[in-house]
């Protein structure tokens, strides 16, 4: 009986889109192009060579390498093992959903155990410093230092979701059954550039997808109206309140929303809980490379919230000692 209502839900909500689409023809239109045009100019190029090297890494044996040298030291600080280094390292590198990406590599593999995997994706997805620099501190606040700062308190913020969500209890940690093997360069390559190109396209479709979503929003007043009683009831500026609303649904998006906005502590703060956050967009994408591992996202959307949260707050303090 509860399958059948959430299929009934679920039939209902995309006969809803449908209405959207028809109705708001021209705006979802219009905001695919934009969406398109963003994976263009900015996902494909900063994503598709990051997770190229995130496969030919793991696949040339990376993990296994920081397993043995870094072990004592996730053990202690997060309750993994020393392979999970490799994903933290790549998703503050390349960004969404990168990190992620790393971690279902290594539970397919057996490097690290479901539980190790679950507490891992709490943290080592995260944005990279291409967005934070460029989009963030140059688009938004036309500053690299601000940039950097963001990214600086992004990844110290990581790192502390990362103790917070370690298990409490002494004792070692169960052993992983696996461990990557590694491969020749001319077997890496071909599965690298495979891999990448599909995971690639699965990111620009939920970039494009919820494009279109905050586009159909906005022609429908919806969106509008949602800022507009935010911006009234709370005492905040449009700018803030759209960044928000928007934000929320997806990063680019939000940041982009920002734009205008001087760096108070306010906005500072604001951005960096957006990106901490990661938007719904970023879950799904996270949700499709999780696709046939057995880890729960449930964790992930913690994290991720924490992450923003730590993150605002760190921004807020930072922001008002400089």
């Amino acid at each position: 009986m509860e399958d059948k209502r959430s299929n009934y839900i679920a039939l209902a909500a995309a006969l809803a889109a449908l209405g959207a689409l028809l109705l708001c023809s021209q705006a979802a239109l219009e905001s695919a192009r934009a969406g398109l045009s963003l994976c263009a100019q900015m996902i494909v190029p900063s994503l598709l060579p990051f997770f190229m090297l995130s496969s030919l890494l793991q696949q040339l044996g990376l993990p296994g390498i920081l397993g043995r040298l870094l072990s004592p030291v996730t053990q202690k600080l997060f309750g993994i093992g020393g392979a999970g280094a490799s994903a933290l390292l790549l998703g503050v590198t390349g960004g969404y959903p990168l990190g992620a990406d790393a971690v279902a590599r290594l539970r397919r593999s057996g490097a690290l155990t479901r539980e190790q995997a679950e507490r891992a994706l709490a943290f080592c997805n995260n944005s990279g410093p291409a967005f934070l620099v460029g989009a963030a501190g140059v688009g938004v606040f036309h500053s690299a230092g601000y940039g950097l700062l963001l990214y600086g308190v992004h990844v110290l913020s990581a790192v502390l979701v990362g103790m917070l969500f370690a298990p409490r209890s002494g004792g070692s940690l169960p052993e992983p059954r696996g461990q990557i093997a590694a491969v020749s360069l001319a077997q890496a390559l071909p599965e690298a550039v495979r891999s990448a190109v599909c995971a690639v396209l699965t990111v620009s479709g939920f970039v494009v997808t919820f494009s279109v979503v905050t586009g159909i929003l906005d022609a429908s007043g919806l969106l509008p109206a949602l800022v507009g009683t935010l911006s009234a009831r709370l005492g905040l500026e449009l700018h803030f309140a759209r960044a928000l609303c928007t934000g929320v649904l997806e990063l680019g998006t939000g940041i982009g929303a920002m734009q205008g906005l001087i760096p108070t502590p306010a906005n500072l703060a604001l951005a960096a809980f957006l990106i901490g956050w990661g938007g719904v967009s970023v879950h799904c994408q996270t949700a499709a490379v999780l696709a046939g591992t057995d880890i729960k996202s449930a964790r992930h959307t913690a994290g991720r919230l924490l992450h923003g949260v730590i993150s605002a707050l760190c921004m807020w303090v930072s922001a008002n000692l400089i």
